[in-house]
């Protein structure tokens, strides 16, 4: 006689130390804040040095800003 089982064991989330959950949503959060600082890095760049003295930036801080 053949046994079929349809069940799957529950991993009741310990599977990676209980973040398995969690582990798409951090990574499309990272990626959201790395584009989100590419976009600023870019934007801040192509502002003349004039501009960035009125917002009180150098080209110098646009690293630091970005990380």
């Amino acid at each position: 006689m053949a046994v079929y089982t349809t069940t799957r064991p529950h991993l009741n989330g310990r599977l990676f130390g209980g973040r398995l959950h969690r582990l798409l949503p951090d990574l499309m959060g990272a990626l959201a804040a790395w584009n989100d600082a590419r976009v600023t890095r870019n934007a801040l760049s192509r502002l003349s040095d004039r501009e960035l003295d009125d917002i009180g930036l150098c080209r110098a801080d646009i690293d630091r800003i970005t990380r």
